[in-house]
């Protein structure tokens, strides 16, 4: 091809943007009514004609039609598959099936969510995880069973498969002869010398062969299974380990209760109709219960009966409770009630007390709305409390070397869950009543601090300069004073103490507290008691409480001993201290952050105050005591930050430090807030994110001064906004991030020539200019490991370019010299060698040129003569730009005959059509080179069938509308241009 000549389009902005404006017409159809097609209904005559004058119409919906969202009907072509459809109406197929449904509700049930209790009631599963971690030992365990040899698996295995293959009333019988043969007195063994996780393994064998024996349909081995293991509660050899064991015997238990509950529900299922199963609802009577239903049920408790020693009896029976229920509606209660009574026989107080426990336990979730139990379990306590101090008791401590203190806290777990029972949805009578019955016969620190756990804060809150009196004159066996004192506190923590109170408890624990010589004892009140006086207390009391606190864990460095302790006051002072001028005015606060000597600690400190700061400050800040403060702070965990610092984690920082830069306002003063930024800059220098803020955060400074002088720049505000610029231009090349140098010089360069600072603005643009030949040629990503960055030049050099158009040229250097300093770098540049961008820019900048040389420019900088004020469309000038336009023509069409191998056949059509709409939106087409260079073009797309009809329709309707329009040009040309 020959060189071709630029001819500019000459425009008329105003006229071109006053043709763009649509004159509305009212629409002929709702757009979201679903699309109808209508089907005509040929009728045949005599002569076979199609008869069209009698043809019916009927309208047919297109099955792949749009459903409207906002209709009110649900589309039944697609009902169920849309989720709003089916939360609206719900198919057959995706309804719960009656079984399931109550099997649902049964699994609901054995798991104690019970309508009758409310989320004020704390669960046991939550009970048990603290206990098993609590009360362990090192002690070797025993374990006696029967159940845990390989063989006895094995035969429960082989007779499992042996019973489905012959499944007669006769086999089952002779099994279960066999099972009682097998399981004589006399083959019970002992197992001696285990560890407490061998134990723990042991138990959980034995929950597994429970599960795989009732599998197996070997209904006498579970049952033998379960009382070998609730004969184990009996035994207290090793004492500090019966809590736990406690939890893991009972979950056996619980496991087995609902065994046969789900068996007897089996059995009392009926058949209705041909092959139809009814099964019992959520809620039945014994009315509703089979005859054989009820047969089964009376074997299984006529076995438990006949238990010979109590605890087994007493544990197997609790845990069976439930089934009561297909005997006769409300029996269970009965039960509860006897098995209350039938607790008093067990001699031992540890052994007795988690057995009343275990009765409460079931019997809320099983009868919740029952509880004369409740109070006779805890009335028997009390009485039977005093045993603790008798000779067998005290015997059996002697010998395992357990001090009463130790021992008393192992009743803790079982008196908790037994007043937590009574205390459940109960008056603050009740408590009154409580505490004088136990002032009467159980007045000791572990009663009442069960007591402060068990009943709602606000009753405790209410009287709360009583307990600080009955915690002064209780007695102290089993639990220290400062545990009752803990209690308290988090009573009070989380309820309303009267006001008239207030002081005189805190004076009251304070006198206690602060005499504590343990740091251990020390910090687990003040970790508590700290949230009370930032609630109800003002500067001075807070300040008072934190020196304390750094008094007691000062020496001897005891606070390294006790960072989360001491973490957790901090986060509680944070939680409700929300004035920041109060709280870094405090004397003692800084000194109490400083305590935190290790790195790790102190920044997540750090981390928790400005967290707080930029969640609670909801005004500017300009005090310098809490800026002082929190440069401190924020200078900590920039600090921490180092090459081997997670991206993540500096991520964290930096996002903290920047809410921190944003809520730093000093108003009207900008030289200050310009201050502010430079010290800022000299802390945080490591950070980009930091650094990017205050990039912006300075241009944003320079705006607003802009803004206030309504763009009349006087002298000082004109030597401030060129600090403002001074100021970026020596801050973006400490960013390592080469994206972000790029972005933020072309932005810092148009906001000086928004502020007609040419010189700056001109320096900031080379400088970006200059730094293109450095960028990497890949970029991370969030969804992928690396991509290259040549998309991310291409739109960068869109915006620059834009910029360029009205960005005016200095006159000493010569014509647009910033374009051809760009142009020159990106023909240096080195390009994806299979892609096109480079093509796709230089179209950009021809649509430039083109704008360039119009007599009035599209956009301008506010007070900012560009070069179509300079210039006024000089021939010369406008020589200058078609001779540069002419030099990208050739670099285009040079480069699309390197592209002219079959194989890339679609990447040379594509870009001959972009070359086509930038000459047919900015050429002039009246002009027989540009006319001829567009008809050439359009011939290359089409040459080898790869060009996209699609475009080649639009280009052709743009053609034919200028024409139309009478544009000399497009009329000669619009023939040429077919699809």
């Amino acid at each position: 091809m020959a060189a071709y000549e630029w001819h500019p389009k000459r425009r008329n902005y105003v006229l071109e943007l006053g043709s763009k404006c649509f004159n509305p017409v009212p629409a002929s159809s709702h757009p979201l009514k679903a699309i109808t097609v209508t089907d005509v209904q040929q009728k045949k005559g005599n002569s076979g004609a199609a008869a069209s004058s009698t043809s019916k119409k009927t309208p047919f919906v297109d099955p792949l039609s749009f459903s409207d969202p906002l209709s009110g009907g649900v589309s039944t072509e697609f009902e169920g598959s849309d989720p709003l459809s089916m939360m609206s109406a719900p198919s057959k197929s995706s309804m719960p099936s009656k079984s399931s449904r109550s099997n649902s509700v049964k699994s609901q049930k054995m798991d104690g969510e019970n309508e009758e209790i409310d989320d004020s009631f704390e669960p046991w599963s939550l009970k048990r995880a603290g206990i098993l971690t609590k009360y362990t030992t090192s002690e070797k365990l025993s374990i006696t069973t029967s159940f845990l040899s390989t063989g006895d698996q094995e035969r429960v295995v082989i007779r499992s498969q042996a019973q489905a293959q012959t499944g007669t009333v006769s086999d089952k019988v002779k099994n279960r002869l066999e099972q009682l043969d097998d399981f004589e007195e006399g083959s019970v063994k002992e197992m001696l010398n285990l560890s407490q996780q061998d134990y723990v393994k042991r138990i959980e064998e034995l929950n597994q062969a429970l599960i795989t024996a009732w599998d197996g349909d070997q209904r006498v081995k579970a049952l033998k299974i379960v009382i070998q293991c609730s004969k184990l509660l009996a035994d207290t050899s090793v004492i500090p380990f019966y809590p736990s064991k406690f939890v893991l015997i009972t979950d056996i238990l619980d496991t087995f209760g609902r065994l046969v509950y789900d068996r007897l529900l089996d059995k009392a299922q009926t058949v209705v109709g041909s092959n139809k199963i009814a099964k019992l609802p959520a809620k039945f009577t014994s009315d509703e219960v089979p005859e054989a239903a009820k047969e089964t049920c009376r074997n299984w408790f006529f076995k438990i009966a006949s238990i010979r020693e109590l605890i087994p009896r007493f544990y197997v029976e609790a845990a069976m409770l439930r089934s009561y229920n297909f005997l006769r509606t409300g029996e269970s209660t009965e039960v509860i009630d006897r098995l209350s009574y039938m607790s008093r026989g067990i001699g031992d107080p540890l052994v007795a007390v988690y057995a009343r426990c275990y009765l409460c336990r079931v019997g809320i979730l099983i009868a919740p709305k029952f509880r004369p139990h409740i109070p006779r379990c805890f009335e028997d306590f009390i009485i039977t409390f005093p045993q603790v101090q008798g000779e067998s008791v005290q015997n059996i401590l002697a010998t395992q070397k357990v001090e009463m203190p130790r021992y008393l806290t192992l009743i803790s777990p079982a008196l908790d869950w037994i007043l937590q029972c009574l205390a459940h949805q109960s008056s603050e009578t009740l408590l009154t009543q409580t505490l004088e019955r136990c002032k009467e016969g159980c007045n000791n620190a572990l009663m009442i601090n069960s007591i402060m756990s068990a009943f709602k804060p606000q009753y405790i809150a209410n009287r709360a300069l009583f307990f600080t009196e009955l915690i002064k004159s209780c007695e102290d066996t089993g639990l220290p004073k400062h545990m009752l004192y803990r209690t308290l506190g988090l009573c009070l923590v989380v309820a309303e103490t009267p006001e008239d109170q207030q002081l005189s408890v805190l004076n009251e624990v304070w006198k206690a507290v602060v005499k504590l010589k343990n740091p251990t004892e020390y910090i687990s009140c003040a970790e508590v008691w700290i949230e009370f006086v930032v609630k109800h207390f003002g500067k001075r009391e807070i300040n008072t409480f934190i020196g304390d606190i750094i008094k007691h864990m000062t020496p001897d460095r005891a606070y390294e001993e006790f960072y989360p302790q001491l973490q957790s006051v901090v986060s509680k002072i944070l939680a409700h201290q929300h004035d920041f001028s109060l709280l870094f005015s405090l004397e003692k606060f800084l000194p109490f952050i400083d305590m935190f000597q290790r790195e790790a600690i102190k920044v997540e400190v750090c981390k928790c105050v400005l967290e707080s700061f930029n969640k609670h400050q909801l005004t500017p800040v300009n005090d310098p005591v809490v800026i002082n403060a929190m440069m401190f702070l924020g200078k900590i965990m920039h600090d921490s930050v180092d090459a081997l610092t997670l991206d993540d984690e500096k991520r964290v920082i930096g996002n903290l430090l920047c809410g921190f830069i944003h809520l730093v306002q000093f108003g009207r003063d900008f030289e200050q807030q310009l201050s502010f930024y430079v010290e800022v800059r000299a802390a945080f220098s490591n950070l980009d994110s930091v650094l990017v803020t205050l990039i912006q955060s300075v241009n944003n400074l320079a705006v607003e001064t802009r803004k206030i002088v309504k763009g009349n720049h006087s002298r000082k505000t004109a030597a401030f906004v060129r600090a403002c610029a001074a100021y970026c231009f020596i801050t973006v090349p400490s960013l390592q991030s080469v994206f972000s140098q790029l972005q933020l010089y072309l932005l810092s360069g148009q906001v000086a020539l928004l502020n007609q600072c040419y010189s700056q603005g001109d320096a900031f643009l080379k400088a970006a200019i200059s730094l293109i030949p450095d960028m990497p040629k890949t970029m991370d990503a969030a969804d992928v490991k690396s991509r290259s960055s040549e998309p991310f030049l291409m739109e960068y050099l869109y915006s620059f370019i834009s910029t360029l158009l009205v960005t005016p040229d200095n006159p000493d250097v010569g014509v647009m010299y910033l374009l051809r300093g760009l142009l020159n770098v990106l023909q240096d540049y080195t390009w994806d060698q299979n892609g096109d961008l480079r093509i796709f820019v230089y179209t950009r900048v021809l649509a430039m040129l083109s704008s360039a040389a119009q007599e009035e420019y599209l956009y301008h900088f506010d007070k900012v003569d560009s070069n179509d004020s300079m210039y006024g469309s000089d021939p010369k000038f406008v020589a200058e730009v078609q001779s540069m336009a002419a030099t990208l023509i050739g670099e285009i069409l040079a480069h699309l005959k390197t592209i002219s191998a079959p194989e890339f056949a679609k990447r040379q059509s594509t870009l001959a059509l972009e070359l086509v709409a930038t000459l047919i939106c900015h050429g002039d087409l009246s002009q027989t080179s540009m006319a001829s260079l567009t008809s050439n073009l359009w011939t290359l797309a089409q040459k080898n069938g790869q060009a996209d009809v699609k475009v080649m329709k639009k280009l052709q309707e743009n053609i034919k509308t200028k024409a139309a329009a009478g544009n000399a040009g497009c009329q000669a040309l619009a023939p040429k241009l077919t699809v």
